[in-house]
C-alpha cells in the first residue's frame, strides 16, 4: 500500500505552549493554484487576551535579565534558524516565492537576529546620558522597557518581516503578542517552534494567526497591552488603533518598510519601545574637601 504522508499541524504559539484555537475555527490556506497547503487557526479574541497574560506573566523576569543575556538569546534562535533553513524555504516556496527568493529571506532574518543580539548590550550605552543640571544633584537618563507589545505582523512577508519585528521588541526586553500574516502564515509557525526549543523563556514572544479585521480592534484596545506596532497598509485599521490606544495611553507606531533592505533594521526601532527614566541624586557638600554621594 501506498504510505499516507503525515501532514504538519500549524497551531498557534502561547506561554510556550502550542495549543489550538480556543474557538476551533480554521481557514484554508491554498497555494496559486488552488491546491490546499494547510489549515491555519483562526485565533479569537480568548486567544489573545490567553497570550497577553503570557506575554505580562514573562515580562518582568525577561526585563530584568542582563543585556547581555538577551543577547545569548538571540544569537541562539539565529543558531536555530541556520539549522532549519531547509524547512523554512520549502515553506516559503510553498507559499508564492521562488528559491532564490526564498534562499534570500531566510538569511536575512538569520541576519537580522544577529544584529539585534549585537545592539542588546549596547543601546542603553548610546542613547544613556548623564544631564546637565543648575542644583548639586546628578541627573541621568537612561532607556527602561515599555511592557507588552502588541504586533500586527507584515502581510507580504512570512518570515523576514515577523523577524524585523519581534528582534527589536526583545531585545530592548519587551515581551510581545504577534498577529502573524494571514495570507503567509507558514513560516511564523515554524519560528514559533524554533523559540519554543531555544533559551527564551515562555510567554516572551506569542503567535498567534488569523484574521486582522476580528482582532485588530482586541489588541488596540486591551487594557494590559502598552504598545502596538502596526506593519501593514490599511488607513481605517490603523485609525481604529490610534483611536482604541487613546483609553489607555498605548504608544503606537506604523512601521512599513521593505524588510529586505538594510535601513529596515535600526536601534532607533528598540528605542521606539523604551521609556526614558530620568533619576536625580542629590550631592552633599562638605566644605571644599569634595562632595559626598
Amino acid at each position: 500500500m501506498e504510505r499516507v504522508q503525515v501532514q504538519k499541524t500549524y497551531k498557534i504559539f502561547i506561554g510556550g505552549q502550542f495549543p489550538r484555537t480556543e474557538s476551533g475555527r480554521y481557514y484554508e490556506l491554498k497555494d496559486k493554484k488552488k491546491n490546499l497547503i494547510a489549515n491555519i487557526c483562526l485565533s479569537s479574541r480568548k486567544d489573545f487576551k490567553n497570550a497577553a497574560v503570557a506575554a505580562r506573566s514573562a515580562f518582568s523576569s525577561w526585563s530584568e535579565k542582563i543585556a547581555f543575556n538577551r543577547s545569548q538569546i538571540l544569537y541562539r534562535i539565529a543558531e536555530m534558524l541556520e539549522g532549519r533553513k531547509a524547512q523554512l524555504i520549502e515553506e516559503l516556496v510553498l507559499q508564492g516565492s521562488t528559491k532564490k527568493q526564498a534562499e534570500n529571506e531566510v538569511l536575512l532574518g538569520i541576519d537580522r537576529l544577529i544584529y539585534y543580539s549585537g545592539w542588546c548590550d549596547k543601546f542603553t550605552q548610546v542613547y544613556s546620558s548623564v544631564n546637565p543640571v543648575a542644583s548639586s544633584h546628578f541627573n541621568f537618563s537612561v532607556p527602561e522597557p515599555t511592557g507588552v507589545v502588541a504586533i500586527v505582523a507584515p502581510e507580504e512577508s512570512s518570515l523576514l518581516g515577523i523577524i524585523s519585528v519581534i528582534a527589536p521588541v526583545i531585545a530592548g526586553g519587551n515581551s510581545c503578542v504577534v498577529l502573524a500574516s494571514e495570507l503567509k502564515p507558514l513560516c511564523a509557525v515554524t519560528f514559533s517552534e524554533i523559540l519554543a526549543t531555544s533559551d527564551l523563556p515562555s510567554g516572551v514572544v506569542n503567535i498567534i494567526t488569523g484574521k486582522e479585521e476580528e482582532l485588530i480592534s482586541h489588541m488596540s484596545g486591551h487594557m494590559d497591552v502598552n504598545a502596538i506596532i502596526y506593519c501593514r497598509k490599511t488607513k481605517d485599521a490603523y485609525k481604529t488603533i490610534c483611536e482604541n490606544a487613546s483609553l489607555n495611553v498605548k504608544r503606537t507606531f506604523l512601521w512599513i518598510n521593505d524588510w529586505n533592505k538594510e535601513n529596515a533594521q535600526s536601534p532607533q526601532h528598540i528605542m521606539d519601545l523604551q521609556e526614558i527614566k530620568t533619576t536625580w541624586h542629590p550631592i552633599e557638600k562638605i566644605g571644599t574637601g569634595g562632595a559626598k554621594y
